[in-house]
């Protein structure tokens, strides 16, 4: 029912993931990052509870490797679940049970994972982790996700029509760069597309206003001096 894409930016140290589905509300639900710390792709059957644990095992010390089989041990209904996990360090763990739906894979290299379940066929995160890797390092790590889950679906997708998808982005900050999601839709993807397009060249003034209003650009609002 989802295929996603997990990544860090090399470049500025960044975390994000991108994910789609045919089932409503992925965002909120699959992807889960934290600043500093790492990413953890929660799926198939999802889990949400997973994300918040593997991030907390991560800040702890954890490698990717070491919290997915934390994570996996502890779950009594492991075979569920898919997982894609990538720590600080740019290491990958994946974890996919034995009653995952319909067709599914999986795909790891450094500072990149992407995978699926219920895929139109089992190449999909392949093209997805080669869009992301083709990508040009100075693009923001959004822009990259994006062309990288544009090229899933490109490549077949899932099995079926998507209806939601999401993105979520960290920085220096604890609060996200991006938080992206489209809830229902007939074109996630392309809709999420349009909300990058409006949510990219503002991103990083709003954390100027927060940390420092009086070095910020103006809202361009009304009242604003």
């Amino acid at each position: 029912m989802t295929f996603s894409i997990v990544a860090r930016c090399a470049r500025t140290g960044q975390f994000g993931m991108a994910v789609s589905s045919s089932s409503p509300a992925v965002g909120s639900r699959c992807a889960f990052a934290r600043a500093g710390v790492g990413v953890v792709a929660t799926q198939n059957v999802t889990d949400p509870r997973l994300g918040p644990a593997g991030l907390d095992l991560m800040e702890r010390g954890a490698t990717a490797a070491e919290c997915r089989d934390i994570l996996v041990r502890d779950n009594p209904f492991r075979a569920f679940r898919q997982l894609v996990i990538l720590d600080r360090e740019g290491d990958t763990a994946l974890w996919a049970g034995e009653r995952i739906l319909g067709c599914y894979a999986e795909i790891a290299e450094k500072n990149v994972a992407a995978a699926g379940n219920m895929l139109a066929h089992a190449d999909v995160p392949k093209a997805m982790k080669e869009a992301f890797c083709s990508s040009s390092p100075s693009l923001e790590l959004g822009e990259r996700l994006l062309l990288a889950m544009e090229a899933g679906l490109a490549s077949g997708g899932e099995a079926g029509p998507v209806h939601s998808a999401g993105m979520l982005i960290v920085d220096e900050q604890s609060w996200p760069l991006a938080d992206l999601r489209v809830d229902w839709s007939d074109e996630p993807l392309g809709d999420l597309r349009k909300l990058w397009s409006h949510w990219k060249p503002q991103m990083h003034d709003y954390v100027t206003r927060c940390l420092d209003p009086l070095a910020a650009p103006s809202y361009g609002v009304p009242g604003d001096r």
